[in-house]
């Protein structure tokens, strides 16, 4: 009997994948868990395995707690992405731990003009203690689809092991809205592709619909305390002709490359780094003396929220 079940939970999830690869799906993939419009949600140690598409997608919600979860997909598996707040608000992701066929956590807010149109932003939302694997993806994403804007993230105390990239801003012309106030402190990064990843060329879209003069803005983005070894690229960091990516900070930030490829390649970008090795480009200025890139000191208030703890008692009908 448990053979026979096995079998049957294995279908469910590999034929939405076979689909997807033979390119003959005409619905859009599940989620494993998806809560909308909600407040008040706690989300905790859970282990969940392959799910045909994204594992945890909260939208156009607030008051969020998700802790202590294990995901894991194959890291060839489609858009199993761990965990993608999406227009939600005062949440806490923590002690998590994700492997992945795309990326672990990724903030989104609506895509092209229906993420403008709903206007709701993801903002004040804290990301720490998190352990990903995801070699063709980020550890964490912002975006790309972010029209409703992303502001006020904080993350802290990740670790990162062969996965393609850490914490990596995906956007594009039609997108508008911005991202800004981003904040990542203490991140320890083992077999990585790009430690640092930006993109205003992330050109997919859900229709011909979009408004091609809708510019994204990016700024304030802050990094600081990495650790990163067996290094690939240092970075990439590409803004946008006319519309360049500002305020980026990156400060105590040691990384140990394999090879002697050029290590960072920035294009339309403006910031300013201290302690950073190998040597930035010059479009990030060297900051005299000692400097460390901020990272909030107040509390959000979900930070305060104790996790509620469910008791079940198991009933023998016999």
């Amino acid at each position: 009997m448990s053979h026979v079940l096995n079998l049957f939970i294995r279908s469910q999830w590999y034929y939405w994948w076979d689909k997807f690869h033979k390119g003959q799906l005409k619905l859009t993939r599940p989620y494993m868990i998806e809560i909308m419009y909600s407040n008040q949600i706690q989300i905790a140690n859970l282990t969940l395995v392959n799910s045909p598409s994204w594992f945890v997608h909260p939208i156009y919600s607030s008051d969020i707690i998700i802790q202590g979860l294990t995901i894991l997909a194959p890291v060839d598996s489609p858009n199993t992405d761990g965990i993608d707040p999406d227009s939600c608000s005062n949440t806490r992701i923590e002690d998590c731990y994700i492997v992945s066929g795309d990326d672990c956590i990724a903030v989104k807010s609506g895509w092209d003009e229906y993420g403008i149109k709903v206007g709701m932003p993801s903002q004040h939302i804290i990301i720490r203690r998190l352990t990903c694997i995801s070699p063709d993806s980020a550890m964490i994403a912002l975006g790309s689809e972010m029209s409703g804007g992303i502001q006020d993230i904080r993350a802290e105390d990740l670790t990162a092991i062969h996965t393609q990239s850490a914490v990596r801003i995906k956007t594009a012309v039609g997108r508008g809205a911005y991202v800004k106030n981003i904040f990542v402190k203490g991140m320890n990064l083992f077999t990585m592709k790009y430690v640092f990843w930006m993109t205003g060329s992330y050109g997919s879209h859900p229709d011909p619909g979009f408004d091609p003069k809708a510019r994204p803005t990016i700024t304030g983005i802050n990094y600081r305390d990495v650790i990163a070894k067996n290094v690939t690229y240092s970075a990439k960091l590409e803004g946008i002709a006319n519309d360049p990516f500002t305020g980026i900070c990156i400060s105590n930030a040691n990384i140990e490359k394999v090879g002697k490829k050029l290590q960072w390649n920035c294009t339309d970008v403006h910031g300013v780094t201290s302690n950073v090795s190998p040597e930035p480009c010059a479009l990030l200025q060297e900051k005299p003396g000692k400097f460390d890139c901020p990272f909030p000191a107040d509390k959000l208030p979900i930070e305060s929220v104790q996790l509620k703890t469910c008791s079940f008692k198991s009933l023998s009908l016999f």
